[in-house]
């Protein structure tokens, strides 16, 4: 299952949950339940907004990549 940010603009906060890619979370309170976390005083209905991010190459272990794949690659910085 892929990772996702989401932000909340009532309280100003983002949190990153684990979902598959069929769910949808639009309120304040299904992440919370998401992120196994604690319901602050936010309304459980404020709107959430999902964040376009882009993921981190990783290697085959599991840890991110911290050199451009190639120049083929997105994350290739050119000279």
């Amino acid at each position: 299952m892929p990772y996702y940010e989401y932000h909340c603009q009532s309280n100003g906060k983002t949190l990153e949950v684990r979902h598959g890619m069929e769910d949808r979370v639009t309120t304040w309170g299904e992440l919370i339940e998401l992120a196994v976390t604690e319901l602050d005083d936010t309304s459980p209905e404020a709107p959430v907004e999902r964040l376009l991010s882009v993921p981190a190459p990783l290697t085959n272990s599991g840890e991110t990549v911290s050199q451009p794949c190639s120049s083929n690659c997105a994350c290739f910085r050119g000279s």
